[in-house]
């Protein structure tokens, strides 16, 4: 009797074995599973079904749309995402700016023009903070006012005695880029005697543009950059940015007893990822970091220039400057001048910066390629 039991048991093992584990066989069973209870009895599988399709659909309807905005990469979808924008639309100049991918909006910017005597300069304005937003508010609050200011009275001196301006050329006198360096200058003191007073250790680049009828003087700190598009689309630095590996710079940082080190990109101290700044007073203090603008002068009848681009370094991450120039010379015609356009698809290539673009057209210039 036992031994007729061992033996039905070992027939049973047998047949589970070979037959109902098989892997053929055991998806057959689930398949059928499936299919009753999809047929006879659940409406819970049936409405999982249908929020899978929904949700397919719904995948399908984004990828399509993202595909029709192709020219921008999708980036109208991304646009209504960032957390802070700012845009400013005048007739020759626009500006789009974004907190982005960082948790404060540092960057700042300003356009002064003087629609009353339009003998005086223009004034473009950017300032890209860091450490903080103290220093680029101080910047923009006091720096474009102190320069129209001045550039004011020197037009009122040069209209009310010109044989006082011709003695003035002649001795090596005051002129557009020696105010607008010594402006700089000048902020840069009172920034550093206000912030230092409450131990706020933020600075910010300086990136300012004067234009005037025949000229554009163009005056850098730091790494914000500027470019100027010219009458044969060619890319034209206005500005050099400020590093710390620069062999000048980093002569200057040794010899001041300073030095630079990689901490994925290189910094002075080890704490800065550029050689000259506004604010920033404990390295001002250390003397390894310079407040000191580069200053350039452009002969606009010469360069015939269509427009030209201010941006902070945020920009510069995701594009060089004849991309950039390329780019904003095909998206003139839109209503921010390509600003926009720009700013959205450096985010879309992953800048994790603040961005900020300031698109200068040049009035009476031909913009024809």
């Amino acid at each position: 009797m036992i031994q007729d039991t061992m033996t039905l048991l070992s027939l049973l093992g047998r047949i589970m074995r070979y037959f109902l584990l098989r892997p053929e066989t055991l998806f057959l069973l689930c398949i059928s599973l499936a299919l009753w209870s999809y047929f006879f009895h659940t409406d819970e599988v049936k409405t999982i079904v249908k929020s899978s399709r929904d949700a397919v659909k719904m995948v399908k309807g984004k990828v399509a749309e993202m595909m029709q905005n192709e020219r921008f990469g999708g980036l109208d979808i991304l646009d209504a995402e960032f957390s802070k924008t700012w845009e400013s639309k005048g007739s020759n100049v626009a500006v789009y700016s974004i907190q982005g991918r960082r948790d404060h909006m540092e960057d700042r910017f300003e356009v002064l023009t003087d629609v009353v005597n339009k003998s005086h300069p223009s004034i473009f304005g950017v300032f890209d903070g860091h450490g903080g937003e103290a220093a680029a508010d101080f910047a923009k609050a006091h720096l474009p006012e102190a320069l129209r200011q001045k550039l004011q009275a020197y037009e009122r001196d040069k209209e009310r005695d010109r044989d006082k301006e011709r003695t003035e050329k002649e001795r090596g006198g005051p002129s557009y880029a020696s105010i607008l360096e010594q402006q700089i200058l000048n902020l840069d003191r009172d920034m550093l005697e206000k912030l230092s007073a409450t131990y706020n250790e933020a600075g910010t680049t300086c990136l300012v543009a004067l234009l005037s009828d025949k000229e554009l003087i163009v005056s850098n700190v730091g790494d914000s950059r500027g470019v100027l598009c010219d009458k044969n689309g060619n890319a034209i630095p206005l500005s050099h940015d400020h590093k710390p590996y620069q062999l000048k710079e980093r002569k200057r940082i040794k010899k001041a007893g300073g030095f630079i080190s990689f901490n994925g990109s290189w910094r002075v101290q080890g704490i800065l990822a550029m050689s000259r700044s506004l604010g920033d007073y404990p390295l001002k203090n250390l003397n390894v970091v310079v407040p000191d603008p580069d200053i350039m002068s452009f002969d606009l009848d010469k360069l015939q220039p269509e427009f030209m681009i201010l941006a902070s370094d945020g920009l510069w991450d995701t594009f060089s400057n004849e991309e950039a120039v390329r780019f904003i010379r095909d998206r003139l015609d839109e209503p921010h001048f390509g600003a926009k356009s720009i700013v959205l698809q450096s985010f879309y290539r992953g800048c994790p910066d603040n961005i900020t673009v300031m698109v200068v057209k040049f009035k009476g210039r031909s913009t024809e390629k």
